[in-house]
């Protein structure tokens, strides 16, 4: 449609009809129930990016600044959990393999923060940009997500199937997991971009899926399991002490519940709203909202390394930075998860750097 054709037109549908290409609208057209589309996928998310630029200028700058942050802040953290866990970390348990897979795709995240930049700058015209930053944020983020989920399932295992984790459990099935998620990621990622290049409404129905299979599932999961962990961790018997050490599992959960609640929640409850619902008002800036807060999780995941292991909590002591519980100058002892987590064992700062 041109713009010119109705001069009584809206705020609300000027939001979605930019002055690009004059047929060229960026919301789904809705023909007998089902959308389908007019310009592939990538393109147009190349041009939300321009209709945030002319219509939502200081949002623009705000998000130009706020990735910047993210950008230098989860370089910094990520690619000091790195040093630590390959370097500083002795044994090399499941929680820490899945922990170092983490903090990769964290740093991962990060490294694709400037094509996003520069496709700020640009105003939507780098698409070569629009395709970097998007397989390299799909293929991290489903990578976070699913090794969240893999870390929620191994303290499940550890604490409520002690005796029959043993054999799940291992260093070596712990790559095998790792290996298989980042090769389901990347392939389900490439043949959506694929399809992203192709004028067809099937895009959106793969990302539907990838919504529904790799957030709502891993989602489900991770709550399910949180909560039978609480209630094998509130039946009577548990010696006092041991319930407090293991309430310390308790909190990982719940921090990662959280951290997945915040970051990856908002993006995917709008995937399917503008699934279902194509003419979502105000959706240049939903857009790219929700992709920011979605990064702000490479930063987020650092709390997460303090529960896993205390090399990192006393480097981060060391360097003044805020851990799980507070800076202290004092060596105190803290506690370190065991490879069963039916255990702990308290180790001083000085020791757990040897």
């Amino acid at each position: 449609m041109h713009r010119h054709m109705n001069t009584k037109m809206n705020r609300t549908e000027e939001l979605f009809y930019l002055n690009i290409t004059p047929t060229m609208p960026l919301i789904p057209i809705t023909t007998n129930g089902s959308p389908s589309y007019r310009e592939p996928y990538l393109r147009r998310l190349a041009h939300l990016d321009e209709g945030l630029y002319n219509d939502f200028y200081s949002l623009w700058i705000a998000l130009v600044v706020v990735n910047t942050l993210i950008f230098i802040v989860g370089m910094a953290l990520n690619s000091l959990a790195l040093y630590i866990f390959c370097f500083r970390t002795n044994p090399r348990t499941t929680s820490v393999i899945y922990t170092i897979n983490l903090a990769i795709t964290d740093l991962l995240v990060n490294l694709s923060l400037p094509t996003r930049i520069i496709l700020y700058y640009s105003g939507g015209r780098c698409l070569n940009c629009s395709y970097i930053h998007l397989f390299s944020y799909f293929v991290n983020m489903y990578c976070s997500i699913l090794f969240l989920t893999s870390i929620c399932v191994d303290r499940y295992l550890a604490i409520v199937q002690v005796e029959t984790s043993h054999k799940w459990r291992n260093r070596n099935v712990a790559k095998v997991v790792c290996i298989c998620i980042w090769l389901f990621a990347t392939v389900v990622t490439y043949s959506f971009l694929t399809t992203a290049f192709k004028l067809s409404a099937c895009c959106v129905s793969k990302l539907f899926a990838l919504t529904v299979f790799e957030f709502f599932l891993p989602l489900l999961i991770i709550v399910v399991f949180t909560i039978r962990i609480m209630c094998a961790l509130s039946r009577p018997g548990l010696m006092q002490q041991s319930r407090e050490r293991r309430m310390k599992a308790v909190q990982l959960l719940i921090t990662v519940l959280v951290i997945f609640t915040i970051c990856f929640t908002p993006f995917h409850v709008c995937q399917v709203l503008v699934y279902f619902h194509p003419d979502l008002p105000y959706h240049v800036i939903v857009y790219h909202v929700t992709v920011t807060l979605s990064s702000l999780n490479s930063c987020l995941d650092p709390v997460v390394y303090c529960f896993v292991t205390t090399n990192f909590q006393s480097t981060m002591k060391r360097f003044h930075l805020i851990t799980p519980w507070g800076y202290s100058g004092k060596r105190v002892p803290v506690l370190i998860f065991s490879s069963s987590l039916s255990s702990f064992s308290p180790f001083p700062f000085s020791d757990s750097r040897k």
